[in-house]
């Protein structure tokens, strides 16, 4: 059994987050985090025992901030501001990122900054190992004062109310789950309620997951971009080292190693180094390691903000080291909403010049000898031709989610929330981006491999001949028409699990991945 992910020894990483969420990773509390956690609990009680106002702990929420609330009367708005504000609707959010919203509001808890109870933090681990997972509709979150809607369905759960999905993977009530799993629920006191709710992580969450994700897609571009350049008889003298130190992005230059190492001792290229009458080829080959370099640049950026959110303490009010509670506003959005939109911006983008390439490879005018539309008898057959059509209707689709959340805003809250992030919203359309993203490059990659074979007895390179090989395990080559659904469904299956990368790197060695390098997380 692989180690758990302790929580509150310092700051997770996206790879644990990524653990927890997709791999169902135990999580554990440090002892420290522990005892930080009873000192500021101690430090929310005296507060509460002094009957001086102190908004989460002995006030209303929101616009209601100006209502004083009685001792005898705070347990039950504890309860009643978790009931009232589990008001989502639409699907269900998917488990994985249910699972990272639970666990970056259980390291947000740990930190000792919220002044909720011990019981309290232990009993939010506990969801976690038990693989219970509340039942989270879509629609709720507008990215400020966190993901309230989101988390406040998570809660609901921790005091044994609404809906879960069980291990198994049943629906059922929330008190049935946690009783099977031999788990209590808690009575909410001051202030925690508010704490539950209160922070950025159904965003982050998704962030972190779409860096795993985007990782493992631009090395997938290198590889279907190579294989394009190949099968169009392109040149690789523009991926040369000396030329991209003209620029020196460092996305770039490792997008073009890449691709250098992809088209090494390749006898397609060779063929026509000499005597090719062209000046340059277009953008969409040319320009190929420019485009994925930014990807890899944005990606950075990316990841050095979830990282820097990964290690934050988000609530309102927060409880600071020398023991004053103090309102913020560090639950507000924008710096997550930005970055989730701008990886839609990138996504887009990417998938826009891999359907280029496509396009050129079906097109006798462009593709340098290749049938029209790589069909086995062209009029009779129609090769990849609705392929593509798949491909540009999905990419258009991208374009459309590449437009901005986190422009928009909407004041809610008797105008208290009079400026709110949408971050959630930006991550709920990156998501979807990504999964398009990986079905146009699982056609680009379906359509250049069949153009490689069409190049016979020419071989491709060692590494571009990998990545054909692993479609090949899959999908028959050249032939007459056949049902295209099932091939690309296939590819877009390879890309998933890595079995492409995977081929690639067992053929030339590890491709290279964000100059970032999301750093493996090392307890002391």
């Amino acid at each position: 059994m692989a180690d758990p992910i302790v929580v509150g020894a310092g700051a997770l990483s996206i790879r644990d987050v990524v653990a927890v969420a997709r791999d169902s990773a135990r999580v554990e509390i440090a002892p420290s985090a522990l005892d930080a956690v009873a000192a500021s609990r101690e430090r929310v009680e005296q507060v509460a025992r002094s009957g001086e106002p102190r908004y989460g702990v002995s006030t209303g929420f929101g616009a209601l901030a100006v209502r004083y609330i009685e001792p005898d009367r705070r347990r039950a708005l504890q309860r009643a501001l978790v009931r009232s504000h589990a008001a989502g609707a639409g699907a269900l959010v998917e488990t994985e990122v249910v699972r990272a919203l639970m666990l970056l509001r259980l390291a947000t808890l740990s930190t000792g900054r919220t002044g909720v109870r011990v019981e309290t933090v232990r009993a939010y681990a506990g969801l976690l190992n038990a693989g219970i997972t509340p039942c989270v509709p879509e629609y709720g979150s507008l990215g400020c004062s966190g993901d309230l809607a989101p988390l406040a369905h998570c809660a609901l759960t921790l005091i044994g109310e609404g809906q879960v999905v069980d291990a198994a993977g049943a629906r059922i009530a929330s008190a049935d789950a946690l009783r099977a799993a031999g788990l209590q629920p808690i009575e909410l006191q001051e202030k925690e309620g508010l704490a539950l709710i209160n922070g950025t992580d159904g965003m982050l969450g998704m962030l972190c997951l779409a860096i795993n994700d985007m990782e493992a897609l631009v090395k997938a571009a290198d590889i279907s971009a190579s294989m394009s350049l190949e099968a169009l008889l392109g040149t690789d003298r523009v991926l040369a080292a000396d030329l991209m130190a003209l620029r020196p992005h460092p996305g770039q230059a490792a997008a073009a190693r890449n691709m250098v190492r992809l088209l090494e001792g390749s006898g397609i290229v060779a063929s026509h180094r000499e005597g090719d009458t062209r000046v340059q080829d277009a953008y969409s080959l040319r320009c190929a390691p420019q485009v994925a370099g930014a990807v890899r640049d944005t990606l950075d950026h990316a990841a050095a903000v979830a990282e820097r959110e990964l290690a934050s303490a988000i609530d309102n009010p927060v409880v600071l080291p020398d023991g004053r509670i103090e309102s913020n506003g560090n639950f507000h959005g924008a710096p997550l909403g930005y970055v989730l939109d701008f990886l839609a911006i990138a996504s887009a983008d990417l998938a826009s010049m891999a359907e280029r390439r496509t396009d050129r490879m079906l097109d006798t005018a462009r593709s340098r000898g290749l049938p029209a539309f790589l069909a086995h008898d062209p009029g009779v057959d129609s090769g990849h031709m609705i392929a593509h059509y798949t491909q540009a209707g999905i990419v258009s689709e991208m374009k459309r989610l590449a437009s901005p959340a986190s422009v928009d805003s909407i004041p809610s809250s008797a105008m208290q929330e009079d400026h709110v992030s949408m971050g959630w919203g930006a991550a709920r359309k990156l998501r979807r981006s990504l999964e398009d993203l990986r079905i146009v490059l699982a056609i680009e990659l379906l359509t250049a491999a069949r153009a490689l074979d069409l190049r016979a007895p020419l071989e491709p390179a060692a590494g571009t001949g990998a990545a054909r090989g692993a479609l090949r395990e899959r999908i028959e080559g050249c032939g007459p028409d056949r049902q295209m659904s099932p091939e690309i469904e296939a590819v877009t299956g390879l890309l998933a699990d890595g079995a492409v990368v995977a081929a690639v790197e067992t053929a030339i060695g590890a491709l290279e991945r964000t100059s970032h390098w999301m750093r493996e997380r090392t307890y002391e």
